[in-house]
């Protein structure tokens, strides 16, 4: 049985495509969901940056796409997670927990407070103050909001998460409504912290999911290489 405090690492040193790190999100759930070893098989999460394009969350409205997405600027990918349209690109930490969260409480609502909760952490390291909104999933800075959370679950096993702005280019975010909410603009920490860089964030991220949800990371076993990883 794998012990409950440690979780493998995956952390991508340059961009992937999304669709790769989608296939492999669901490799892991799969790991966990298999029921002759799921006791035996460890949580998983991958800290990556991707390649430029926009996501769809299960009931997005294309009205919140400002271009035709038969013909979409950059790669458009509706996926199986909730929330809006989406941007990622290069410069924007991905986190992303594949966890059964019946070890962590078994509530999505708690889940997603919690992801609030570790950006909220890592903007707290930098000395600065985030904010949550009442009624909405994310978290803002100064009324810009700089990370995007949209999970999905299968038997409550986890995929998908949360993406931060760190130095990320700002123009592709015009050509959609990012998250729906077209009075809320998007901001990146940069733009508080001037010379950051995604580079040095990552370990903050890294240590405060670690302690948000008391978990060790660890890199994989040969046994749990991804594929082409």
């Amino acid at each position: 049985m794998v012990s409950p405090s440690g979780a493998i690492l995956f952390e991508a040193p340059a961009p992937l495509p999304l669709e790769q790190v989608w296939a492999w999100q669901r490799l892991l759930q799969a790991r966990l969901l298999a029921p002759a070893v799921a006791n035996a098989v460890a949580e998983a999460v991958l800290l990556v940056e991707h390649t430029p394009c926009y996501t769809l969350g299960r009931g997005a409205s294309l009205a919140h796409l400002r271009f035709d997405p038969h013909d979409p600027p950059l790669p458009l990918h509706r996926i199986d997670r909730g929330g809006e349209v989406t941007h990622h690109l290069p410069g924007q930490l991905v986190l992303y927990p594949v966890l059964d969260l019946s070890r962590h409480g078994a509530d999505l609502h708690h889940y997603l407070r919690q992801l609030e909760g570790v950006v909220l952490d890592v903007l707290e390291a930098l000395g600065l103050a985030g904010e949550r909104c009442p009624g909405l999933t994310g978290v803002w800075l100064e009324g810009r909001k700089v990370a995007a959370i949209g999970v999905g679950a299968r038997r409550w096993i986890s995929q998908h998460g949360l993406a931060l702005n760190v130095d990320c280019p700002m123009e592709g975010f015009g050509a959609i409504v990012p998250c729906g909410l077209a009075d809320r603009p998007v901001g990146r920490l940069c733009d508080w912290c001037p010379g950051l860089t995604a580079a040095a964030v990552r370990p903050l991220l890294r240590q405060a999911f670690a302690a948000r949800f008391g978990l060790v990371l660890r890199p994989p076993q040969p046994a749990e290489q991804l594929p082409e990883w």
